[in-house]
């Protein structure tokens, strides 16, 4: 059976990798002279506070290759395949560390690394996929996740741009900071990168609702198997309103609610959501 892993930034929570047997390769975030590996004990509340008291943002970086190796190496022992999945190229160099760990441990071709060109559970829906591909070959399950990659849909909605701008990696931001603090833009991705589309004003809370109301036509075109809400540091009763919208479309047949980890969330910033799911 091929073992299905990927970097922290899938954002799939302990019971979805249970379920689904999948590991993981932490990335790092690092506060000041702090280090530390992104995974469920990361406080992403204290990692805001911290972010709001010091003036600045998080740092992240890709995996060490030791990390790689260590969580590879088990499965290469048993003599098993590996297909490993990593945020967008476009996004990090955590794709490279993983290459360069396969061909550490010699195993190059017992490893399929596939570049996700997504984040969040952009990524996790395709680490889903390529997991229920149960008894198909390495090869088989590449071509499937290859199929669906351009087909993923990720998006969200954020309460502080600040966070993406400070952190560089979606050049609209930059020209939308100046005087645009009421504002609250749909960042989608897309070819691999992060870009601003539809463009909201208010409260968060509303923003969000309004947000996954025009996404319904795109909902209902979704392969119905799974839907995504992914949120950092969000208000629970508006999560609740998104869940009880999307199922009130009836259309997926789970709706999985999962926090986004704290690499994505020292980018994204408190009081964002996502609706994530694959098209037709």
């Amino acid at each position: 059976m091929v073992k299905i892993i990927s970097d922290s930034t899938c954002d799939l929570s302990q019971e979805v990798l249970e379920r689904y047997d999948i590991d993981i390769i932490p990335l790092h975030i690092v506060k000041g002279d702090e280090e530390l590996e992104d995974g469920p004990q990361i406080d992403i509340h204290a990692l805001y506070e911290w972010a709001d008291k010091n003036k600045t943002t998080p740092k992240t970086s890709a995996p060490s290759i030791e990390t790689a190796m260590n969580v590879m190496r088990p499965y290469i022992d048993e003599g098993r395949e590996i297909i490993c999945f990593s945020i967008s190229s476009e996004m990090s160099t955590s794709i490279n560390v993983i290459r360069m760990a396969a061909e550490e441990l010699d195993a190059e071709d017992k490893v399929t690394v596939i570049d996700s060109r997504n984040l969040s559970t952009g990524i996790g829906l395709l680490v889903v996929e390529a997991a229920v591909m149960d008894g198909k070959s390495r090869e088989e399950i590449k071509a499937g996740i290859d199929e669906l990659i351009p087909k993923v849909r990720a998006s969200f909605v954020v309460d502080t741009l600040v966070y993406l701008y400070r952190g560089g990696r979606c050049n609209a931001v930059s020209a939308l900071i100046g005087g645009a603090l009421a504002l609250h833009p749909m960042i989608v991705v897309k070819d691999g990168k992060m870009d601003a589309s539809r463009k909201y004003r208010g409260k968060i809370g509303k923003v969000i609702k309004n947000y996954a109301k025009d996404l319904e036509e795109d909902l209902k075109n979704a392969i119905p198997d799974r839907v995504f809400i992914t949120h950092s540091e969000c208000d629970a009763k508006t999560v609740e309103e998104v869940r009880d919208y999307i199922a009130s479309l009836g259309i997926f047949k789970e709706i999985i609610e999962t926090r986004a980890g704290g690499v994505i969330s020292s980018h994204c910033g408190p009081g964002t959501l996502g609706v994530l799911f694959i098209a037709k």
